[in-house]
C-alpha cells in the first residue's frame, strides 16, 4: 500500500507553563500542506525501512504497532523523502503516522481509531495529527486534538534559510523558560481560540498570535512581500507566508531564493 505523508505548518503556537509530566502546555493550529513524502508499506518477513537511511521513527512506529496488536506481522516500508529534515515541518512524524495507518489497514484485526491515536502519541506530540483530516487545534501536550473550520483557499510560501540549523527541542524550550515566556499564557491562548473561532476568510488568520518559540526576519520579508500572515513553523527554522494570490506568492518566493530553499504549496485537507 502507498500513501502521501504531507508536512504541516503551525499557523499559531502558544506555549504555557510546565505541566506535571515535565512537558509544556501548548495550544497550536496544525495545518497540513501539499509538500509531501511518499510511503510504501507491504508485508515482509522482518521489519525494515529503506529509502531514507536516517529513519528511526517509521521503524519504531511499525514495531510498536506489531507489539500493541500482538501480531507476528512484519513490514517493509519505503520512504520517498521530499520534505526537508529537521525543518519544523514534521516530515518524520508524518512518515510515521502514514506508515502506521497503512500497516494497520493490512492487519487482520486493525486497531480502532482511538487505540491508533494513543499509539501515535507515544511516538511524538504531532504524530496523531496526521491520522486525522483537516486542520486541528492541538492542546495539552499537543496530542489533544479538536477539528476546526478554517479557510483553505490561500497559497503558502515556505522558506528554509541557508546555514540555519534546527536547535534541539530541549534547547528551544530551555530558552523559552529562561526568558519567562509563559507569562501571559492564558491571554494568548484565549486570543488564539477567539481568532480560530471567528476565522471565515483567509485574511482573518492575520490576527493569529505570533509563534512563542521562534522568530525570523524572513517572516517580516514575507509580510512586506504581500503575505497576510507569516511566521516560523514549530520550533523552526522553516518560515512560511500565506498569500491570497498565486502571483504574489510566486513573486515573494523569487525574492527569497538567494536566502534559502523555497517552495510554493497550498493547504492539504488529508494525507
Amino acid at each position: 500500500m502507498r500513501g502521501p505523508a504531507p508536512g504541516k505548518v503551525n499557523l499559531a503556537l502558544v506555549v504555557g507553563p510546565l505541566r506535571a509530566d515535565g512537558k509544556h502546555e501548548v495550544l497550536t493550529v496544525y495545518q497540513r500542506i501539499g509538500l509531501s513524502d511518499r510511503i510504501d508499506v507491504e508485508p515482509a518477513d522482518r521489519t525494515r525501512v529503506t529509502g531514507f537511511p536516517a529513519d528511526t521513527l517509521v521503524r519504531d512506529a511499525l514495531e510498536r504497532l506489531a507489539a500493541h496488536a500482538a501480531t507476528p506481522q512484519r513490514w517493509h516500508a519505503t520512504i520517498d523523502k521530499r520534505i526537508p529534515v529537521a525543518a519544523g515541518l514534521a516530515g518524520g512524524s508524518s512518515d510515521a503516522a502514514t506508515a502506521l495507518r497503512l500497516a494497520n489497514a493490512q492487519l487482520e484485526r486493525p486497531l480502532a481509531d482511538d487505540a491508533l491515536h494513543e499509539l501515535a502519541a507515544t511516538l511524538g506530540a504531532d504524530v496523531p495529527f496526521f491520522l486525522r483530516d483537516g486542520p486541528q487545534l492541538a492542546s495539552g501536550d499537543g496530542t489533544t486534538l479538536e477539528p476546526v473550520e478554517l479557510p483553505q483557499d490561500f497559497w503558502i510560501v515556505l522558506a528554509l534559510p541557508h546555514d540555519v540549523h534546527k536547535e534541539s527541542t530541549a534547547a528551544v524550550y530551555c530558552a523559552f523558560d529562561a526568558r519567562e515566556g509563559a507569562r501571559g499564557w492564558e491571554q494568548r491562548a484565549a486570543a488564539l481560540r477567539e481568532t480560530v473561532a471567528g476565522a471565515r476568510r483567509p485574511r482573518d488568520l492575520a490576527a493569529l498570535p505570533p509563534n512563542d518559540l521562534a522568530r525570523s526576519p524572513l517572516a517580516d520579508e514575507l509580510r512586506a512581500g504581500g503575505a497576510f500572515h507569516a511566521d516560523v513553523s514549530g520550533a523552526g527554522p522553516t518560515v512560511y507566508g500565506l498569500f491570497h494570490h498565486r502571483a504574489d506568492a510566486e513573486r515573494a518566493r523569487k525574492g527569497l531564493r538567494g536566502r534559502g530553499r523555497t517552495w510554493l504549496t497550498a493547504p492539504a485537507w488529508y494525507g
